[in-house]
């Protein structure tokens, strides 16, 4: 098991991007369960001796990162200027994405009552959101989608692991009206 650990290990860092676990499995000629397991130790070895970096799962997949509280000494070595932080609009944009992935930019603009351009394209322009192809609709507009980029961000696995949401606790009502749909048979509008 060390030795499929270790190229687990050597694969990971030198990828610098995420690998699913399939294609680790192929590639050390093992199954996924062995594979998991190995990332499983790696990920014990490196808490228990407080390394600092980590392995996060992302994509049916893994991905070697450096842990977040390092950030500030990570940055101060690489000279790296912080990003400046999403604006509140740009943030609103990016949830109405995940939550209802893929859309496009007149049912972004549809839920939130506002110009959504700049939005959108910061968001792309970051990484966060990609382009999925475009809705069978008059003018086939564009669909969006989150990227591996916002997962990492924002430390999920998959965007089926976002939180729910409950309109209630946020004390506010549910969007009446009609509901757009996305669907190959041009069922979604675009306005």
């Amino acid at each position: 098991m060390d030795n499929i650990k270790y190229a687990i290990e050597g694969i990971l860092f030198a990828a610098g991007e995420p690998v699913k676990a399939s294609k680790l499995a192929a590639v050390l000629d093992t199954g996924i369960e062995e594979v998991n397991a190995a990332v499983d130790e790696l990920k014990a070895e490196y808490d228990e001796q407080h390394r600092g970096f980590n392995i996060i799962d992302i994509m049916e997949g893994y991905q070697i990162c450096s842990r977040p509280e390092y950030y500030t000494y990570i940055q101060e070595i690489l000279g790296e200027q912080r990003k400046q932080p999403l604006s509140n609009a740009a943030m609103e944009a990016l949830a109405i994405i995940a939550y209802k992935q893929p859309i496009t930019r007149g049912q972004i603009e549809h839920i939130r009552g506002v110009n959504s351009d700049g939005c959108v394209n910061r968001l792309y322009e970051r990484g966060l959101i990609d382009e999925a192809g475009r809705l069978d609709a008059p003018g086939r507009p564009i669909l969006y989608v989150t990227t591996e980029t916002f997962l990492r961000c924002f430390g999920l696995k998959s965007p089926k692991d976002l939180p729910p949401i409950n309109f209630k606790q946020l004390e506010i009502e549910e969007p009446q009206g009609e509901q757009l749909e996305i669907n190959g048979n041009g069922g979604g509008t675009e306005e």
